[in-house]
Parts: structure tokens; sequence; C-alpha cells
């Protein structure tokens, strides 16, 4: 048995399934600290409950990525209520748009949500992402665009989101952050891996002079021989491994 099979004891109120999905999320979160990818005690990654597919979970609103653990994430039904005891609320800001992937989209099994410098920066940026380099590529044909409605705490606003996004599994909120949709906790990983660098790459060759723009036919082949969305290539399963077992030797109290 490997360190990342290894729980602590399951409370009994948790279905192993669910305990499973908190333990799962729970590393994600102390993963996104590890790369700097928090923001105080704000921004969300949320998951459904495997047996409970009208619930999902997400962060408790007060405390640090660092200090999630698989016991305190909060569980929410679809239409904002909280499930069970928890000691703490959640921020409406994300279930505005959490709230209404998870209830209308069948493959919106993971949703996250930051607000990195270089993503927030490409946000802002009246061209969007630029197809100019090696991580961008993989994106193409995945992106939508939403444009700034203030802060996602309007209910209404879910819809329009959704609207927005259409069947793409990238949305980039303008002047404010990308929403990665994964059919699950890895596949949403690997893409917001592709979507914070390519915005890394792009503000740093931007920065330096005139970027090169990639032919169309070589962007789509590109997205076609990406590995990151399909399935039977485990979908970022084992990059999601790897950083789970980083952080699980630096501090393995996200599983409790």
């Amino acid at each position: 048995m490997t360190p990342t099979d290894r729980y602590f004891e399951r409370p009994a109120r948790f279905s192993e399934a669910e305990w499973k999905a908190r333990v799962d999320l729970a590393a994600m979160y102390r993963i996104f600290d590890y790369l700097n990818w928090d923001e105080s005690i704000y921004n969300h990654i949320s998951l459904r409950v495997p047996d409970q597919p009208d619930c999902f979970l997400i962060n408790p609103f007060g405390l640090h990525y660092s200090e999630v653990t698989a016991s305190n994430l909060v569980k929410v039904d679809v239409q904002g209520n909280i499930v069970g005891h928890s000691d703490w609320p959640i921020n409406p800001a994300g279930f505005t748009f959490h709230g209404a992937i998870h209830d209308k989209v069948d493959h919106g099994h993971c949703v996250m949500h930051v607000h990195t410098t270089p993503t927030l920066a490409v946000c802002c940026l009246k061209e969007g992402l630029s197809y100019s380099n090696f991580y961008a590529a993989q994106l193409y044909g995945k992106i939508a665009y939403h444009d700034f409605e203030g802060i996602t705490v309007h209910l209404d606003e879910g819809q329009r989101i959704l609207d927005s996004a259409g069947d793409k599994q990238v949305l980039l909120l303008r002047n404010h952050g990308p929403v990665v949709i994964g059919a699950n906790l890895a596949q949403a990983f690997a893409l917001m891996w592709l979507v914070n660098r390519a915005c890394e790459v792009q503000l740093a060759s931007m920065a330096a002079g005139p970027v090169l723009e990639i032919p169309v036919p070589v962007l789509e082949k590109c997205v076609a021989d990406s590995l990151n969305f399909d399935p039977k290539y485990g979908a970022g399963e084992d990059v999601f491994a790897a950083m789970r077992r980083l952080v699980e030797r630096q501090d393995p109290s996200f599983k409790r």
C-alpha cells in the first residue's frame, strides 16, 4: 500500500465514496497552496459527491487552503443549502457559478476558479488568451469568455455564466479570472495547469516583443495530440498523484 492509498480513519457519517472524494479534494487544496494558486481565504475548488450527485464539496469560508482537511470540507446541495454539520459557512461568490455548473452540466464534476496574477492579467487583456505558445496551443477551441458583471454574488449571473461557457471546459471571466470545468478532479487540474502556464508564458513573451502566432492547422494538431483531455490516458491522474505525494510528504493532515 502506497502513502497515497492510506487515509486516516473514515468518520462514520461519511460513505466510503464521499470520504475518498473528500480526501482527494483536500489534497488538491494543499496542492494549490503549494503552487501559490491560493488567494488568502478566497477562490474555490468544488467536487460532486460521487454517491450524491445533487451535492458537492467546497472549501469552508474563512480557512486558508493549507487548513482545509477532508472532514472540514462543506457539503452543499445545488440550491445552496449546507448538508449536514459544518463549523464554517461557504463563500456566496463561490456558489453562484459552482452551483449552477454542478446542477446543469452533466460532465461538470469538478469546478476550479483562481485569481493567479498571470491568469487574471490575461483575463484583463482585450484580446484575451494568445495562441502563441506550447501550453496555449493545447487549449485551442476550448476557451470561452464571460463579460465582467462585478462580484459573483448574484444568483441570476450563474445562468449567464453557463450560457457564456456553452460546451467549453475553460471559461475566462473577463477582468476576473479563469473557471475550469472538469470531468473529474485530475482533468480539471490538468486544464488549470495549462491555463496558468499559458498565461505565464504569454505575459513573459509579450513583454519581450511581438509574439509569433501559431497557425490554426498546427493548433488543431496540438489539441488532437494532447493527452490531458482523454480519459483513456488518465486525464491528468499521473500528475495529480505525483503532486499529491509531494504535499503528503510535507503534511498529511489534509487526510483528517
